[in-house]
C-alpha cells in the first residue's frame, strides 16, 4: 500500500481564518482531500476530524501540522497523543514551523531522543504562554474593575420619565408593579430608585 500523505488544520472559532495554514499545506503538496479541519477549541483531542484523521492513518503514513499548538493545547495531552502516533499507529509526523520535529528525520536513538526533548519544550512554552495570555486578561479586567469599569450588560435605559411614574404611584394612580412595567424595570430596582431618589441619589429626570 502506496503511504499517504495528510495534513491537519485547527482553528479555534469558526470566525477564525484557516487560510494561512492551508497554504502551508499546500505548498509542502499535501493533497487537497488529505487535509483534515477542526474549527475547535485544542483543550482536548475529542474533535471529530481529528479523530477520523487518526482512523484513516496506516503504518507509514504521515501527518502535517503547521505547528504544533495547532495540534493542541494542553502539554501532556500532546506527547501523549505523539507517542500514539509516532509509536503505536507507527505513523511519522512534521511540524512545519519547528524542522527538529519531523520523525522522518534522525530515525535513530539520537534522532529520537532531540524530537522528545524539542517536543517537551514546545509544548511546555505553548502551555506556558496561553496560561500568561488567561493572567494578562484577568489581571487587565481587575484594573480596569478599579479605575469603574463595568463589565456584563449596560443597565437597562427607563422607557419614560422617572419623575412622572413616581408621581403616579406616590398618588396612588398606579401600584408599584404598574410603575415598573411603565419603565420596563422590575419592581425590585423601581423601589431601589425611589429609595435612591429619597436620598438624593437619583436624578429627578431620567
Amino acid at each position: 500500500m502506496k503511504h499517504q500523505t495528510y495534513g491537519y488544520v485547527r482553528v479555534s472559532t469558526r470566525e477564525q481564518n484557516e487560510d494561512r495554514q492551508l497554504i502551508a499545506m499546500k505548498e509542502f503538496h499535501v493533497p487537497e482531500h488529505n487535509i483534515f479541519i477542526d474549527k475547535l477549541s485544542g483543550k482536548d483531542f475529542y474533535r471529530p476530524r481529528y479523530l477520523e484523521l487518526i482512523k484513516k492513518v496506516h503504518k507509514g503514513d504521515l501527518i502535517v501540522v503547521k505547528s504544533i499548538d495547532r495540534l493542541g493545547r494542553n502539554y501532556n495531552d500532546i506527547k501523549e497523543q505523539w507517542r500514539i502516533l509516532t509509536r503505536e499507529k507507527e505513523v511519522d509526523l512534521v511540524v512545519l514551523d519547528m524542522p527538529l520535529l519531523d520523525t522522518r528525520q534522525g530515525k535513530d536513538l539520537l534522532g529520537t531522543l532531540i524530537s522528545d526533548i524539542v517536543l517537551q519544550l514546545l509544548s511546555f512554552v505553548a502551555q506556558s504562554e496561553r496560561e500568561n495570555i488567561r493572567q494578562r486578561q484577568a489581571e487587565g479586567i481587575r484594573a480596569a474593575k478599579l479605575k469603574g469599569v463595568r463589565f456584563g450588560r449596560p443597565p437597562k435605559p427607563l422607557k419614560n420619565s422617572f419623575t412622572y411614574v413616581k408621581h403616579q404611584w406616590q398618588a396612588g394612580q398606579v401600584t408599584a408593579k404598574q410603575a415598573a412595567a411603565m419603565l420596563g424595570i422590575c419592581e425590585r430596582t423601581f423601589f431601589r430608585k425611589i429609595k435612591a431618589a429619597h436620598s438624593g441619589g437619583a436624578s429627578q429626570n431620567v
